[in-house]
């Protein structure tokens, strides 16, 4: 018995066909018959041929790789988003390597460069912060870049969002129609562009209606600390609503209100999230939230990287799409209104 690879030429020679003709029934995008194709999978699994896929992306240049890093999972947004964009992916011909790395931006640096020593042809930063300096980076080493879910100052980087400055006007507006006035709000990590619009776009429609915060905590998108900054908030002179600025948190504070606290919602307190997670529509919590379009955002996403990757794009874009405010009976509905 021998230990030695079976090479493209003998599958070509038992299936009669040219060793050019393996090598793009092997390669995701190239074009062969159906016969051909055929004939040589057919070939292929009788020798227990694999193509060297390595190999391959040192003579071509291309690794059909995307590197996809992500700081938690935790919030259930992520690991349905990512499912959606690894599957886009495979779809035009190329694979996905998932590395997880903590939300700073130095740590979030030197997982980039790891990734950057696979040879990867484009990167997916889902929900971290990037520096300027990696930034410049990747586009030092001809890897273009696209942040889901976050955006950045400045124009150097691609960026797909939901609009979060709309999302939170949506929610002040819904709370304002339902006759609250003492309105808080808990941020999430107050580092990410989607905390900051989110808020940005809450308060500034409570602006308009000579409104402000009544009450403000963080829980930097941690369920823990979301409850601690929920006991904070009700330990005196309580809000009557609260947006909270994702679901995740959102369950906590109303794990809080309920259980420890003895409030009813939505008739003592209303709550509004971000996201719309499937456990939202539970009828545990029926949480009202602004849901997150992911499959559309996950189409741009790719879109636009693999633009970039076959230099079809004419420079970074920023893009953030609407999503609807989907109402359920957490919060108190305005009259009229279903």
């Amino acid at each position: 018995m021998t230990n030695s690879k079976v090479t493209s030429s003998e599958v070509a020679k038992l299936a009669g066909v040219s060793q050019s003709a393996v090598s793009r029934v092997f390669t995701p995008g190239a074009s062969a018959s159906k016969a051909t194709i055929e004939k040589v999978r057919k070939a292929a699994s009788e020798l227990g041929y694999r193509p060297n896929v390595l190999a391959r992306a040192m003579v071509s240049g291309k690794s059909r790789i995307i590197g996809l890093v992500v700081a938690y999972l935790e919030n259930h947004f992520y690991p349905e988003a990512l499912e959606k964009l690894s599957n886009a992916l495979q779809e035009r011909g190329y694979h996905v390597l998932i590395f997880l790395a903590p939300n700073t931006a130095s740590q979030i640096d030197n997982v980039v460069e790891e990734i950057l020593d696979y040879q990867v042809d484009g990167i997916i930063a889902a929900s971290v912060a990037m520096s300027s300096e990696l930034s410049a980076r990747c586009q030092a080493a001809g890897v273009p870049m696209v942040l889901f879910n976050r955006s950045q100052n400045g124009p150097g980087m691609s960026a797909v969002t939901s609009d979060n400055i709309a999302g939170g006007r949506k929610v002040a507006e819904f709370l304002l129609q339902g006759g609250h006035r003492k309105i808080g709000y808990i941020a999430g990590w107050e580092g990410a562009s989607t905390q900051r619009d989110r808020e940005a776009g809450f308060v500034a429609r409570l602006a308009e209606e000579e409104l402000s915060l009544h009450a403000r905590g963080v829980g930097n998108f941690k369920m823990e600390q979301a409850a601690e900054a929920t006991r904070a908030m009700f330990a005196s002179d309580p809000p009557e609503a609260v947006f909270v600025a994702n679901d995740h948190m959102a369950f906590a504070v109303m794990d809080v209100l309920r259980s420890e606290l003895g409030l009813s919602v939505p008739q003592d307190v209303s709550v509004i999230g971000y996201d719309d997670v499937p456990t939202a529509s539970w009828p545990a919590y029926d949480l009202t939230t602004v849901r997150q379009p992911a499959n559309r955002m996950v189409a741009s996403t790719v879109d636009i990287l693999l633009s970039e990757i076959e230099g079809e794009a004419s420079g970074p874009r920023h893009i953030e799409i609407d999503g609807p405010l989907i109402i359920r009976g957490s919060a108190r509905i305005p009259e009229g209104q279903t």
